[in-house]
């Protein structure tokens, strides 16, 4: 058995949207209520909210408190997800917790609301002044017969507490935020910030039209990218993919004829475009999604960059290495897919 979500809380606050929006994200649902309504159906009477009150309070004094949780179990798959909701008795909510599997909610807004909530929703049999909602509710709350309804004790028993007095997306990021709590299948996937600015630099790289390799680099201090740069030719000069390289159009093999090439790398760009703007990038990091070359290596070490960070290794980047270290700069490998 994955997980289950136990829905309690006070009426029109909100555990049918829940409920629904769980649905859409793959949970199979069930309401203990429904156990009362398929006995008053095989009975052949009329569903009414006072004949689901009185045939659950029958059931559970000649079966147990808990018999509509125990009907609800018996019908639980091990593979699948489960919402459940109408949980109105402490012993309901007892038995489901000790599956050791439940996480139950309590679902609650201001009465004002939820009154407002109801008489919107036009149900017959529901109360039409405050006077009586409220009423109606206290003697729910507060129920003294343990084969009864006793929700301020199975508000008790819920270890998490959705407010849902605003918008459906802030009730929706209330239920992710739990889900994500309870279990990693539903934990969102958030990038760290060298995952994060790598994966920019990445996208920077695709702007280049160099026909060899692309590569890009990001600057970035306190967090806030203040420059980049992708390789290729300098401004106002042919691209590479037009013929603007010679070393380029000649398709020539990695690491020779470099004395041909017109192209500024990445790193040169992102370095250069920040002194062109009056940029500080003193103490900066940089983010290149190649290992810098020796001429890269001087611009970085120059420009006062205190960090270098780098996806793929560039041929021939064992003397620039040695080089960065040496200067007392930080290097470090964060690869964000396989080379």
């Amino acid at each position: 058995m994955a997980i289950i979500i136990g829905l309690t809380g006070e009426n029109c606050a909100g555990k049918g949207t829940i409920a629904d929006y769980l649905v859409k994200k793959g949970f199979y649902y069930y309401s203990l209520s429904d156990v009362i309504r398929e006995e008053l159906a095989n009975e052949r009477k009329e569903i009414s909210r006072e004949a689901l009150i009185l045939k659950g309070n029958e059931l559970r004094r000649n079966f147990g408190p808990d018999v509509l949780a125990r009907r609800i179990i018996a019908k639980l798959q091990p593979d699948r997800n489960y919402v459940i909701d109408s949980i109105r008795n402490p012993a309901e909510a007892k038995a489901l917790l000790g599956t050791g599997k439940m996480t139950l909610i309590y679902v609650t807004a201001p009465p004002e609301v939820r009154f407002e909530r109801m008489k919107a929703r036009r149900r017959e049999g529901d109360p039409r002044s405050f006077e009586a909602f409220q009423l109606i509710e206290k003697a729910e709350i507060e129920g003294k017969d343990e084969y009864g309804q006793n929700l301020k004790e199975v508000f008790e028993l819920a270890s998490k507490k959705v407010v849902n007095d605003a918008g459906f997306r802030e009730l929706y990021d209330s239920v992710d935020s739990i889900l994500g709590e309870i279990s990693d299948e539903f934990k969102p996937t958030r990038p760290n910030w060298d995952q994060y600015f790598m994966n920019i630099a990445k996208v920077v790289a695709s702007r280049s039209n160099c026909l060899k390799r692309h590569v890009a680099a990001v600057i970035v201090k306190d967090k806030r990218i203040v420059s980049t740069g992708y390789n290729g030719t300098p401004r106002g000069i042919r691209n590479c993919n037009e013929g603007g390289c010679p070393r380029c159009k000649s398709f020539a093999e990695s690491g020779t004829k470099l004395e041909e090439c017109v192209c500024s790398h990445g790193e040169e760009n992102a370095i250069v475009q920040a002194a062109y703007h009056g940029i500080s990038i003193k103490d900066a990091t940089l983010y290149s999604t190649f290992s810098p070359c020796l001429i890269c290596t001087k611009m970085i070490i120059n420009a006062g960059i205190k960090e270098v960070v780098y996806n793929a290794d560039y041929p021939m980047s064992e003397a620039s290495l040695q080089l960065l270290k040496e200067a007392g700069i930080i290097v470090r490998q964060v690869k964000v897919e396989k080379e």
